[in-house]
């Protein structure tokens, strides 16, 4: 038509690259305690408030305020502020290793400890997790043993897996812990799979999938809530908004336009927007979250609001895309700080106390580390061949029965 503008494609940008000063002002948060706590069993058309709300418990002090305050006793939160360390620490220490050429390939979840921590103790013991690869501390806080961790990375004899997953790409069905994937995506379809096999038998153990705000923009985190919002699949699905998907910060996947737990909105299931970086608050938002899928009232979809302070992985360099002190103005903290700073306020912890616990923590990875170094690191060790053979087919076909002739084995 005559006279009428050209259309222009527009392309978000992050708000700050590097060399830029790092700028979090587009991001609206609530204050600690602001947001109320309805029940968890409350109809779905009364919830739609909370996606564009922030849900947080620790204010700048330190203090828990607010309905949203979980009974947690200060045992069972030293144990949680014990494992997000242990958790830092491990990875650390992986990191180094990587750079020391005993592993291949690693990922930090730096900065968003309290989010894998958390929800594996606030969850059954039954209950299933559908991990993504910065969820570690579930497995951290529910005791796996770090040797067999260390092992798995370094792909060694002693790999619980026996070579056939990636480094840090765990599986752990007696913790809890689905077949770690890659491809982030898929472990949303079949969290709710699972927990529909759940429903379906009577069963009463639900399941938690994760994924990153990249994932969001994929067909399987719609196929998945088409699903669970259909059948009232008892399942939590967490999105961790980390703001940075590799390199691609979250505009690409829409959250400048509307919050990721919005999208709930359109499924009929409650969407709850969550501090990633207070553990409080994480903790009482899957608390809830599971007493709705108990009492079967469906999935919900939990947006956590937190920052990768870390390199995508090993094979990423952050400063490439972004300010290289982005993270220290992040405005929701460390997870870490913050938990530790409130068990102060309370009297229940000290400094002293925590210089202790990370001496303790750092001496006991050393001697895991130590174990696993002697076993073997990448290419110096790693599991007999047959294994591969192993597994495969319930009763093996002629081909591999060849290729075990060939080598002998």
């Amino acid at each position: 038509m005559s006279g009428s503008l050209p259309l222009r494609l527009f392309v978000p940008e992050p708000s700050a690259r590097p060399g830029d000063i790092p700028d979090f002002s587009h991001l609206r948060f609530d204050p600690a305690g602001a947001v109320a706590r309805p029940d968890p069993c409350s109809a779905e058309s009364t919830l739609r408030h909370l996606p564009y709300a922030l849900l947080r418990i620790l204010d700048e002090e330190g203090k828990a305020v607010g309905d949203w305050v979980p009974d947690v006793s200060a045992d069972v939160l030293i144990a949680g502020l014990r494992a997000m360390v242990q958790t830092r620490l491990f990875e650390d220490r992986m990191f180094r290793a990587h750079r020391q050429g005993k592993t291949s390939f690693f990922m930090k979840s730096t900065g968003e400890e309290a989010i894998g921590v958390a929800q594996a103790m606030a969850l059954a013991p039954g209950d299933m997790c559908f991990p993504t690869y910065r969820v570690q501390g579930w497995l951290i806080a529910r005791g796996y043993p770090m040797e067999q961790m260390i092992h798995q990375i370094y792909s060694n004899e002693k790999d619980p897996l026996k070579g056939r997953q990636l480094p840090i790409l765990y599986s752990a069905r007696d913790y809890g812990f689905y077949s770690l994937s890659g491809n982030v995506g898929s472990r949303f379809g079949h969290a709710v799979g699972w927990a529909m096999a759940s429903a379906y038998k009577g069963d009463t153990r639900i399941a938690l999938g994760y994924i990153g705000d990249g994932t969001t923009a994929e067909g399987d985190f719609h196929e998945a809530l088409t699903f669970a919002a259909v059948y009232r699949a008892p399942v939590i699905l967490a999105v961790t908004n980390n703001q940075w998907a590799i390199s691609t910060f979250s505009g690409i996947a829409g959250a400048e336009h509307v919050t990721f737990a919005a999208k709930a909105l359109a499924y009929g299931i409650p969407g709850l927007r969550v501090d990633g970086n207070d553990f409080l608050a994480v903790w009482a938002a899957t608390e809830w979250a599971a007493a709705r899928a108990r009492a079967n009232g469906g999935a919900t979809l939990i947006e956590f609001v937190t920052y990768r302070a870390s390199g995508h992985s090993t094979s990423d360099d952050p400063t490439k895309y972004r300010p290289a002190d982005e993270a220290a103005h992040w405005p929701l903290g460390d997870p870490v700080v913050r938990l530790k700073a409130h068990l102060i306020g309370r009297g229940d912890w000290s400094e002293e106390r925590h210089v202790q616990m990370e001496a303790e923590l750092t001496e006991a990875l050393r001697t895991a580390q130590r174990a696993a170094d002697a076993v073997g690191t990448l290419g110096k060790s790693k599991p007999p061949l047959s294994e591969m053979f192993e597994g495969v087919f319930k009763e093996p076909d002629w081909r591999v029965i060849e290729q075990r002739r060939e080598l002998g084995i």
